[in-house]
Protein backbone atom coordinates (compact mmCIF):
# COMPACT_ATOMS: atom_id res chain seq x y z
CA UNK A 1 0.00 0.00 0.00
CA UNK A 2 1.12 3.47 -0.53
CA UNK A 3 0.80 6.31 1.88
CA UNK A 4 1.01 9.79 2.62
CA UNK A 5 2.68 11.17 5.56
CA UNK A 6 2.79 13.94 7.21
CA UNK A 7 5.30 14.05 10.18
CA UNK A 8 6.11 16.74 12.64
CA UNK A 9 9.70 17.17 12.34
CA UNK A 10 11.83 19.25 15.22
CA UNK A 11 15.67 19.54 15.34
CA UNK A 12 15.70 20.13 18.82
CA UNK A 13 13.48 21.66 21.92
CA UNK A 14 14.29 25.02 21.11
CA UNK A 15 13.98 24.91 17.24
CA UNK A 16 11.06 25.88 15.16
CA UNK A 17 9.01 22.79 14.21
CA UNK A 18 7.32 22.01 11.14
CA UNK A 19 5.12 19.64 9.41
CA UNK A 20 6.82 17.28 6.31
CA UNK A 21 5.40 15.54 4.16
CA UNK A 22 6.73 11.54 2.74
CA UNK A 23 5.77 9.15 0.67
CA UNK A 24 5.22 6.14 1.85
CA UNK A 25 5.55 3.32 -0.70
CA UNK A 26 5.24 -0.54 -0.70
CA UNK A 27 4.20 -0.81 2.99
CA UNK A 28 3.05 -4.47 4.03
CA UNK A 29 -0.33 -4.46 5.62
CA UNK A 30 0.76 -6.49 8.19
CA UNK A 31 3.31 -4.41 8.93
CA UNK A 32 2.67 -2.28 12.65
CA UNK A 33 2.95 1.36 12.61
CA UNK A 34 6.36 1.52 13.76
CA UNK A 35 7.93 -0.75 11.35
CA UNK A 36 6.34 1.81 8.56
CA UNK A 37 8.06 4.15 10.07
CA UNK A 38 11.45 1.81 10.11
CA UNK A 39 10.42 1.26 6.21
CA UNK A 40 10.42 5.07 5.21
CA UNK A 41 13.33 5.48 7.39
CA UNK A 42 15.35 3.13 5.99
CA UNK A 43 14.33 5.06 2.50
CA UNK A 44 15.74 8.23 4.20
CA UNK A 45 19.05 7.20 5.35
CA UNK A 46 19.79 5.55 1.95
CA UNK A 47 19.09 8.82 0.45
CA UNK A 48 21.10 10.58 3.36
CA UNK A 49 18.64 12.61 4.76
CA UNK A 50 17.73 12.79 8.16
CA UNK A 51 16.06 9.79 9.68
CA UNK A 52 12.32 10.49 11.76
CA UNK A 53 12.91 10.02 15.61
CA UNK A 54 10.53 8.41 17.47
CA UNK A 55 10.33 7.15 20.36
CA UNK A 56 10.42 2.58 21.31
CA UNK A 57 10.97 -0.64 23.10
CA UNK A 58 9.47 -3.48 23.93
CA UNK A 59 6.66 -2.93 20.18
CA UNK A 60 4.60 -5.04 22.33
CA UNK A 61 2.01 -2.44 24.10
CA UNK A 62 3.78 -2.87 27.75
CA UNK A 63 6.51 -0.33 28.28
CA UNK A 64 4.40 2.76 26.73
CA UNK A 65 7.52 4.49 25.11
CA UNK A 66 5.61 4.62 21.70
CA UNK A 67 3.69 7.93 22.06
CA UNK A 68 2.56 9.38 19.27
CA UNK A 69 -0.73 11.43 17.95
CA UNK A 70 -2.17 9.64 14.80
CA UNK A 71 -4.25 11.43 12.59
CA UNK A 72 -4.52 13.99 15.88
CA UNK A 73 -5.41 11.05 18.56
CA UNK A 74 -3.27 10.02 20.69
CA UNK A 75 -1.88 6.03 19.53
CA UNK A 76 -4.79 6.04 17.28
CA UNK A 77 -8.50 6.03 17.06
CA UNK A 78 -8.20 1.98 17.96
CA UNK A 79 -9.06 1.50 20.86
CA UNK A 80 -7.15 0.01 23.96
CA UNK A 81 -4.06 -0.51 21.45
CA UNK A 82 -0.75 1.55 21.91
CA UNK A 83 0.54 2.86 19.12
CA UNK A 84 3.16 -0.15 18.15
CA UNK A 85 0.11 -2.37 18.41
CA UNK A 86 -1.37 -0.40 15.51
CA UNK A 87 -1.13 -2.18 12.47
CA UNK A 88 -1.08 -0.63 9.11
CA UNK A 89 -4.10 -3.14 7.58
CA UNK A 90 -6.48 -0.17 9.74
CA UNK A 91 -5.26 2.31 7.08
CA UNK A 92 -6.86 2.22 3.25
CA UNK A 93 -4.14 2.35 0.47
CA UNK A 94 -3.44 6.07 -0.12
CA UNK A 95 -4.65 7.46 2.75
CA UNK A 96 -2.68 10.59 4.61
CA UNK A 97 -1.66 10.36 8.03
CA UNK A 98 -0.77 12.70 10.47
CA UNK A 99 1.69 11.66 12.80
CA UNK A 100 2.86 14.20 15.82
CA UNK A 101 4.43 13.94 19.16
CA UNK A 102 2.47 14.10 22.07
CA UNK A 103 1.28 18.09 22.98
CA UNK A 104 1.47 19.41 26.59
CA UNK A 105 3.97 21.68 28.37
CA UNK A 106 5.12 18.82 30.95
CA UNK A 107 6.05 17.00 27.83
CA UNK A 108 8.87 19.09 26.14
CA UNK A 109 9.40 18.19 22.53
CA UNK A 110 13.44 16.52 22.56
CA UNK A 111 13.22 15.95 18.57
CA UNK A 112 10.63 15.05 16.01
CA UNK A 113 8.80 12.68 17.95
CA UNK A 114 10.23 12.53 21.33
CA UNK A 115 9.00 13.53 24.00
CA UNK A 116 10.26 14.37 27.61
CA UNK A 117 7.61 12.05 29.69
CA UNK A 118 10.68 12.49 32.85
CA UNK A 119 7.77 14.64 35.19
CA UNK A 120 6.38 11.26 35.57
CA UNK A 121 9.11 9.62 36.93
CA UNK A 122 9.18 12.41 39.37
CA UNK A 123 6.08 11.98 40.20
CA UNK A 124 6.69 8.79 41.19
CA UNK A 125 9.45 9.48 42.72
CA UNK A 126 7.64 11.46 45.48
CA UNK A 127 5.24 8.81 45.79
CA UNK A 128 8.10 6.60 48.01
CA UNK A 129 8.59 3.15 48.99
CA UNK A 130 6.40 1.23 50.91
CA UNK A 131 7.39 0.03 54.86
CA UNK A 132 7.43 -4.00 54.09
CA UNK A 133 10.20 -6.38 55.53
CA UNK A 134 12.36 -7.69 52.09
CA UNK A 135 14.60 -10.62 52.68
CA UNK A 136 12.99 -14.16 51.88
CA UNK A 137 9.50 -14.36 49.89
CA UNK A 138 6.64 -14.44 51.47
CA UNK A 139 3.51 -16.89 50.81
CA UNK A 140 1.32 -15.43 48.55
CA UNK A 141 -1.88 -16.37 51.13
CA UNK A 142 -0.23 -14.95 54.22
CA UNK A 143 -2.32 -11.37 53.50
CA UNK A 144 -5.64 -12.16 52.59
CA UNK A 145 -6.76 -9.59 50.30
CA UNK A 146 -10.44 -9.34 49.00
CA UNK A 147 -10.90 -10.36 45.50
CA UNK A 148 -12.51 -6.72 44.26
CA UNK A 149 -9.70 -5.04 46.15
CA UNK A 150 -7.12 -6.87 44.18
CA UNK A 151 -8.83 -6.80 41.23
CA UNK A 152 -9.18 -2.81 41.46
CA UNK A 153 -5.33 -2.61 42.09
CA UNK A 154 -4.72 -5.10 39.47
CA UNK A 155 -6.44 -2.64 36.94
CA UNK A 156 -4.74 0.29 38.19
CA UNK A 157 -1.10 -1.40 38.24
CA UNK A 158 -1.89 -1.65 34.63
CA UNK A 159 -0.62 1.65 33.77
CA UNK A 160 2.36 1.85 31.66
CA UNK A 161 2.64 6.12 32.11
CA UNK A 162 2.84 5.86 28.39
CA UNK A 163 0.84 9.82 28.88
CA UNK A 164 -2.33 9.04 26.50
CA UNK A 165 -4.08 10.47 29.03
CA UNK A 166 -2.15 13.91 28.94
CA UNK A 167 -2.44 14.41 25.46
CA UNK A 168 -6.00 13.60 25.34
CA UNK A 169 -7.27 16.14 27.90
CA UNK A 170 -7.64 19.66 26.56
CA UNK A 171 -6.17 20.82 30.11
CA UNK A 172 -3.21 17.99 29.79
CA UNK A 173 -4.29 16.88 32.92
CA UNK A 174 -1.99 13.99 34.43
CA UNK A 175 -4.88 13.28 36.80
CA UNK A 176 -5.62 9.64 35.46
CA UNK A 177 -2.04 8.49 35.42
CA UNK A 178 -1.63 10.14 39.37
CA UNK A 179 -4.95 8.35 40.07
CA UNK A 180 -3.85 4.62 38.89
CA UNK A 181 -0.14 5.12 40.79
CA UNK A 182 -1.92 5.99 44.04
CA UNK A 183 -4.67 3.36 43.93
CA UNK A 184 -2.29 0.79 42.78
CA UNK A 185 -0.80 0.79 46.04
CA UNK A 186 -3.42 2.15 48.31
CA UNK A 187 -5.91 -1.16 47.33
CA UNK A 188 -3.73 -3.11 49.12
CA UNK A 189 -2.96 -3.69 52.61
CA UNK A 190 1.05 -3.13 51.33
CA UNK A 191 0.27 0.57 50.73
CA UNK A 192 -1.28 1.32 53.70
CA UNK A 193 1.22 2.89 56.07
CA UNK A 194 2.23 5.77 54.08
CA UNK A 195 -1.52 6.10 52.17
CA UNK A 196 -1.72 9.71 53.28
CA UNK A 197 1.83 10.83 52.58
CA UNK A 198 1.82 9.53 49.33
CA UNK A 199 -0.87 10.67 48.09
CA UNK A 200 -0.19 14.42 49.48
CA UNK A 201 3.25 14.02 47.92
CA UNK A 202 2.11 12.67 44.14
CA UNK A 203 -0.67 14.93 43.67
CA UNK A 204 1.67 17.97 44.89
CA UNK A 205 4.26 16.97 42.57
CA UNK A 206 2.03 16.83 39.67
CA UNK A 207 0.84 20.32 40.11
CA UNK A 208 4.45 21.42 40.33
CA UNK A 209 5.02 20.03 37.02
CA UNK A 210 2.96 21.86 35.87
CA UNK A 211 -0.05 19.57 34.54
CA UNK A 212 -3.75 20.72 34.06
CA UNK A 213 -6.60 20.40 36.25
CA UNK A 214 -9.28 17.34 35.51
CA UNK A 215 -12.54 18.75 34.02
CA UNK A 216 -14.64 15.16 34.08
CA UNK A 217 -14.75 14.82 30.60
CA UNK A 218 -13.30 11.24 30.74
CA UNK A 219 -11.08 11.67 27.58
CA UNK A 220 -8.27 10.27 29.20
CA UNK A 221 -9.94 6.71 29.98
CA UNK A 222 -10.99 6.66 25.74
CA UNK A 223 -7.39 7.29 24.79
CA UNK A 224 -5.61 4.63 27.11
CA UNK A 225 -4.41 2.16 25.82
CA UNK A 226 -5.05 -0.35 29.13
CA UNK A 227 -8.22 1.32 29.91
CA UNK A 228 -7.53 2.38 32.93
CA UNK A 229 -10.96 3.77 34.60
CA UNK A 230 -12.13 7.19 35.60
CA UNK A 231 -13.38 5.71 38.68
CA UNK A 232 -9.51 6.02 39.95
CA UNK A 233 -10.22 9.26 39.89
CA UNK A 234 -13.10 9.73 42.32
CA UNK A 235 -10.73 7.49 44.76
CA UNK A 236 -7.78 9.96 44.07
CA UNK A 237 -10.09 12.72 45.25
CA UNK A 238 -11.46 11.55 48.17
CA UNK A 239 -7.52 10.14 49.02
CA UNK A 240 -6.53 13.34 48.87
CA UNK A 241 -9.72 15.45 50.72
CA UNK A 242 -8.79 13.02 53.51
CA UNK A 243 -5.20 13.31 53.25
CA UNK A 244 -5.02 17.20 53.63
CA UNK A 245 -7.68 16.98 56.55
CA UNK A 246 -5.49 14.72 58.47
CA UNK A 247 -2.66 16.51 57.44
CA UNK A 248 -4.22 19.60 59.45
CA UNK A 249 -4.11 17.21 62.93
CA UNK A 250 -0.74 15.73 62.70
Amino acid sequence: MNLTLKVWRQAGPKEQGKIVTYDAKGIPTEASFLEMLDIVNEGLIKGTEEPIHFEHDCREGICGSCSLTINGVPHSKERATATCQVHMRKFRDGDTIWIEPFRANSFPIVRDLMVDRSAFDRIVAAGGYIDVRTGSGVDANSVPIPKHQADAAFDAAACIGCGACVASCKNASAMLFVAAKVSHLGHLPQGQPERQKRVLAMVRQMDAEGFGNCTNQYECEAACPKEISVDHIARLNRDYAKAVVMEQFV
